[in-house]
């Protein structure tokens, strides 16, 4: 199943979404919204599923469950209509603006969207993937303190690996000191063989590829900084409309999820060669089994959302200078349905670490 031929996101005003979730919440009696809002507002299966992913290694399940056809086969007659992106931000936007209706998407924007809509308009319900995230430097570069003076670049301003590298930097005392700037993926790798960019902090498969590609050195992976290596690079998040509209659509993409993860787990060969795939389609080149090889050995595809790490990822939004005061994580998570279904698969179900409740 080729995936380029999907449409290019529409960001539509932010208003819409949130006037849309006012009126749903208003549609509901007092008792009901304190009781049963997703009941009381469940419209049944959606005419269709609009889904957010990247072309990254990172976000190998969402490859695996399109190319496979495992979402598709779950929704049944829901139309699935998959849209691609570069970074967490673009998505948050379609998403606040009601043109995207659940994204695999970075840890910190998917922060960033429940607290622009004062935790309204999204839920976390899954997580996809941990660990694959690598600051790699000019061989030159052989500790911190080199840093300054040089340019170092990220995905996009407040993306998951921007934040990371701030945060990471503040800690370094070398805030101001380093030039930060932000590049598409593949213009960051033509970048540093040109010469133009000293380091990157990078998902996979790009932090592979200007190792293997263009002799970079890895001078910090992020595994290093959190406990037992585990951090969640990727999560899957729903407009919360979307969820109590319709429930049996968000457990069949659930489904799809588990089922995606499950052949990464039993098949690691033949998930590479899925993801190599869909990555030579969205991007017009394939890795080279290197680098694929490198980057699958960087991640851990999981449906667990790591959401004890959550709370620290929101301080760190302060730390790195993205947001004034730590957002507020409380009531992001909605892990009922993906436990649900893991419970039917006969699975160890997930953890909310708090993040359920306000």
């Amino acid at each position: 199943m080729s995936i380029t031929s999907f449409r290019p996101a529409r960001v539509l005003a932010a208003s819409a979404a949130l006037l849309s979730l006012v009126a749903a919440v208003a549609g509901c009696s007092r008792a009901d919204s304190d009781e049963t809002p997703a009941a009381s507002s469940d419209k049944g299966p959606a005419a269709e599923l609009r889904l957010g992913y990247f072309p990254n290694v990172t976000h190998a399940a969402a490859l695996i469950g399109l190319d496979k056809g495992l979402f598709s086969k779950e929704l049944g007659s829901t139309k699935l209509v998959p849209t691609k992106f570069n970074a967490g931000p673009e998505a948050v936007g379609a998403l606040l603006g009601g043109s995207l209706d659940a994204s695999f998407i970075g840890s910190g924007p998917a922060i960033n969207a429940y607290a622009k809509s004062n935790g309204e308009a999204v839920r976390l319900i899954a997580g996809t993937t941990s660990g694959g995230a690598q600051l790699v430097v000019r061989s030159t570069i052989t500790k911190p303190a080199d840093l300054a003076g040089k340019t170092v670049v990220t995905p996009q301003l407040g993306n998951t690996q921007d934040v990371s590298l701030k945060k990471w930097l503040a800690e370094k005392n070398l805030t101001g000191k380093v030039k930060v700037t932000n590049l598409e993926n593949a213009q960051t790798l033509d970048a540093f063989k040109n010469g133009e960019v000293d380091a990157a902090w990078l998902p996979e498969p790009w932090s592979s590829r200007l190792v293997l590609d263009a002799g970079a050195k890895v001078l910090l992976d992020e595994a290093d900084l959190w406990p037992d290596g585990k951090f969640p690079t990727t999560v899957l998040i729903v407009r919360t409309q979307f969820l109590q509209e319709h429930p049996e659509s968000v457990k069949q993409l659930l489904t799809g999820l588990v089922a995606a993860i499950d052949f990464s787990s039993t098949d690691k060969a033949a998930a590479k060669t899925v993801v190599n795939d869909q990555l030579k389609e969205l991007t017009g080149k394939a890795l080279k089994p290197a680098v694929i090889d490198r980057a699958f050995s960087k991640i851990e595809v999981t449906a667990d959302p790591i959401a004890a790490q959550f709370p620290q990822l929101a301080k760190d939004q302060v730390t790195a200078g993205i947001a004034k005061e730590a957002p507020s994580v409380s009531g992001f998570a909605d892990l009922g349905p993906l436990n649900e279904v893991l419970t039917k698969a006969g699975k160890p179900t997930v953890d909310a670490a708090g993040l359920d409740t306000k």
